[in-house]
């Protein structure tokens, strides 16, 4: 599983630094989804090998414009591109309303079909390789984070305990192997909990704005990945009295608390400078955070690209 960092600017574009816009592509092929998509995304993805026919869904964590502008750009794009197979949105409903406004005012008339799933309404939802859970977060408008767990792994199935369940060998016992849930008996049961991993499944955990980071205890159980935003450090959110965002040391005492072994931030105010000698400087929350998380951190760039490989390490993929 990769991460590729689209845009990591709070609020607005800097001359460095896109809005909001996360690639995560599969381990195998060319499929990828899109978490959140700020302005401008559709120009980010041109400058990388990324494409519209293989993008397998799009996940919006919360209605405002840094994370959601670039949709109907991004869907015209694909079209005109000659995409022809469905897309799924999973997103809050205001999404739906605003896009297919859009959509009538401005004439857009799409050669594929959308799907959306409503975040506020659906605890999960289940691709053919990824299994996608949401969580509520705390920000001024609703808005979600995503955990997303791949589905086949390598793994073989637990004989004893689907012989103690009673299913007979078949069709189920391969839906199962293939991360598939099933319904047996009337009980739904999960694939998980018959198969013997050779490898942990691969988990990362992707939030939207969010100032109470503890709200994603369950959300990050298992993940080897938690990406949070952190707009600014505690002495500058003092002073902008921002409700709904988080500051470097908020998210790291988390991460530290839960025992995460790696922390991605983004989302930086656009205030902070890349430079390292800049004030205010994006090392300033680099340094906050790494004062009270001892993991592994990394303060995301646009364009920078993480892997999360088979043994669960992950690291940053050296630039093109």
């Amino acid at each position: 599983m990769n991460l590729l960092f689209l845009g990591t600017s709070a609020g607005v574009p800097t001359k460095t630094r896109n809005v909001s816009g996360i690639a995560l592509r599969e381990s195998k092929g060319k499929g990828w989804y899109l978490i959140d998509c700020g302005e401008g995304t559709q120009h980010q993805v041109l400058h990388t090998k990324l494409s519209f026919h293989s993008l397998k869904a799009i996940f919006i964590t919360h209605v405002h414009g840094d994370h959601c502008y670039g949709l109907p750009g991004i869907l015209a794009s694909a079209g005109m591109g000659g995409r022809k197979a469905p897309l799924s949105i999973v997103a809050p409903a205001g999404i739906k309303a605003w896009l297919e406004a859009t959509c009538e005012v401005t004439q857009l008339c799409l050669p594929f079909a959308l799907e959306f799933i409503d975040s506020d309404e659906l605890p999960s939802v289940e691709f053919e390789s990824m299994a996608v859970t949401t969580f509520r977060l705390s920000h001024r408008a609703p808005s979600y984070a995503y955990g997303f767990t791949e589905r086949k792994v390598d793994a073989d199935l637990n004989i004893e305990k689907l012989t103690q369940k009673g299913i007979p060998r078949g069709p189920m016992w391969g839906q199962l192997k293939q991360g598939f849930d099933i319904e047996f008996a009337g009980e739904q049961l999960k694939s998980h909990d018959f198969l013997i991993f050779k490898n942990k499944p691969r988990k990362i955990v992707i939030a939207g704005d969010n100032d109470q980071p503890d709200l994603l205890r369950d959300a990050c159980e298992g993940a080897q990945v938690l990406v949070h935003e952190a707009t600014y450090t505690e002495e500058m959110a003092q002073k902008a009295s921002d409700v709904g965002h988080s500051y470097a040391k908020l998210v790291a005492v988390f991460a530290e608390s839960a025992q995460l072994p790696n922390l991605v931030l983004t989302h930086f105010s656009p205030r902070y400078q890349l430079h390292p000698l800049a004030s205010p400087s994006i090392e300033e929350i680099r340094q906050e955070a790494l004062r009270a998380y001892s993991g592994s951190l990394y303060l995301a760039r646009d364009f920078s690209e993480y892997t999360l490989d088979k043994a669960g390490h992950f690291s940053e993929m050296a630039g093109e």
